[in-house]
């Protein structure tokens, strides 16, 4: 039996212990040689601790742990240096408070390390420890999932204010202790802007959408191919197509992310629980979606994020108060880089798979019928074996399951647009074309579905009658543009 190291971030426990590694070690020998400050930013389920692990046993000298790795032979071992590393993910901060567990881990690091700290404050305590452990040689420093303390605060967000400014004063000693440092490395998922944390380390080089450095985590496609091929084979074998069939429904299902808008990645968690559970399923979002993810997108009655547009400079920015619902959805991992406008400087941004596109759907359909956390894929199947069938009826009662969980308060006239975005996420969530709002010389189509053999045109009326609705669709003559089309249309008055 083959070991997936599925949740496991200790580069070393991953070697020691016979788990499968895709080896990065070229890759990482370019970043850490050719640079000093980095941020890097990357989904939650991306590889980025084990990353940074990984370059902390490089720069212990861990020689052992990389026996047939590409940096075996390409590193000079007997030069080593002091790592100091930081999670902000496990050092207390919702228990002890920001400034305590900073102070905590500040004090871990300096015991094993081997120094003492006398300063009292975290900014002048970090300085110290700097100062310190690098009569051992340039330091290392390597702070991972620095935005947690400020995103899991998202729905108190004066408390996540004092974790920023926190934040913004622990890491102003950075560039005043140049001369003691070899690299530092800070990663997380968001890009808060740089004048908001890190306007005193304004050397600070980030490589999120780098193009050199799009692979540095994640699975390429050929890495897939070379370390799974036996899986890949067996999987075929149980799916009873071909090999090649089979990658293109691995591809379809996971890969699609990137950082550069060309070479497209697979994310690690999804491809590891594929190859152990041996069956297709929604992995990496049954991790947890955000509740202020779906609060926010609520809150601004939004919907539809399918080839966005977003200019290079909202792309690399996350506001607090006001988060701009497209970056924080790339940074995040519910969107991608599908294409870059060199002329515009401008960002295409999609749903980066089969997996992100049907989960997110389903979380979003289900926030806006008021059952999140839940799901909405008993009625979305319901609807789409109607679709199938054309048979109206069946789609008239999917649609009206879907409906009936919103609370009495919310039908009211102003609030037609909460049964507009359930009906559209709906009929997206299974898979069919729909446009909502389609402007026409006679008038605006609420939502028009295509499927492989029909068209529909569908009216919605809260304070009207169906007949009225089906009355307006002949009336302004919605369907008239497809008249030549040779699928049935249908309209239908709800």
């Amino acid at each position: 039996m083959r070991k997936y190291p599925i949740g496991i971030q200790a580069f070393s426990e991953i070697i020691e212990e016979g788990f499968i590694y895709v080896d990065k070690t070229e890759l990482i020998h370019q970043l850490i040689t050719s640079g000093k400050y980095y941020f890097l930013s990357r989904p939650r389920r991306f590889g980025k601790s084990l990353l940074l692990s990984t370059i902390n046993e490089i720069f212990s000298g861990s020689k052992e742990l990389f026996k047939g790795l590409w940096i075996e032979n390409n590193w000079d071992w007997e030069q080593k240096h002091p790592v100091i590393r930081i999670s902000f993910s496990d050092i207390g901060v919702a228990t002890l408070g920001m400034t305590n567990a900073i102070f905590n881990a500040l004090n871990q690091n300096a015991v094993r390390l081997g120094v003492t700290l006398e300063q009292t404050t975290i900014d002048q305590q970090f300085a110290e420890l700097i100062r310190k452990v690098s009569v051992h040689g340039k330091v290392v420093i390597l702070i991972d999932e620095y935005d947690k303390a400020i995103i899991d605060y998202l729905d108190d967000i004066p408390l996540a204010e004092a974790n920023r400014t926190v934040m913004k004063n622990f890491y102003s000693v950075i560039k005043g202790s140049d001369e003691y440092i070899r690299l530092l490395l800070i990663t997380g998922v968001s890009r808060f802007s740089k004048v908001s944390i890190f306007s005193d380390l304004n050397n600070l080089e980030d490589i999120s959408v780098t193009e050199t450095m799009n692979d540095l985590t994640g699975i390429t496609q050929k890495e897939l191919e070379y370390y799974f091929q036996e899986e890949l084979a067996s999987l075929a074998q149980k799916e009873n197509i071909t090999l090649e069939a089979l990658k293109e429904k691995v591809k379809h299902w996971y890969n699609g992310y990137s950082w550069g808008g060309e070479n497209t990645l697979y994310n690690p968690f999804s491809i590891l629980s594929l190859m152990k559970q041996r069956r297709f399923s929604n992995f990496w979002f049954q991790t947890g979606t955000p509740t202020f993810l779906v609060k926010q997108i609520k809150q601004q009655q939004d919907f539809n994020f399918q080839d966005i547009q977003l200019s290079e400079n909202a792309l690399g920015n996350f506001d607090i108060a006001n988060p701009l619902l497209p970056a924080l959805l790339f940074q995040t991992g519910y969107l991608t880089i599908k294409d870059y406008d060199t002329i515009t400087r401008n960002y295409r941004l999609d749903y980066p798979n089969q997996e992100v596109a049907d989960s997110f759907l389903d979380n979003l359909l289900s926030a806006y019928r008021e059952v999140f956390p839940g799901n909405s894929s008993a009625e979305t199947g319901n609807l789409l074996v109607a679709l199938l069938n054309n048979d109206i009826p069946q789609m008239i009662s999917a649609l009206n399951d879907l409906i009936a969980s919103i609370p009495y308060d919310h039908w009211r006239v102003d609030h037609e647009s909460v049964f507009h975005i359930i009906m559209h996420l709906a009929f997206k969530k299974v898979g069919v074309d729909i446009e909502s709002e389609v402007h026409s010389s006679t008038g605006r189509c609420d939502v028009l579905v295509k499927t492989a053999t029909h068209i529909y045109t569908i009216e919605l009326k809260l304070d009207k009658t169906a007949q009225e609705a089906l009355d307006q669709i002949f009336e302004k003559k919605y369907l008239q543009p497809y008249q030549s089309a040779p699928r049935q249309k249908v309209a239908i008055g709800y």
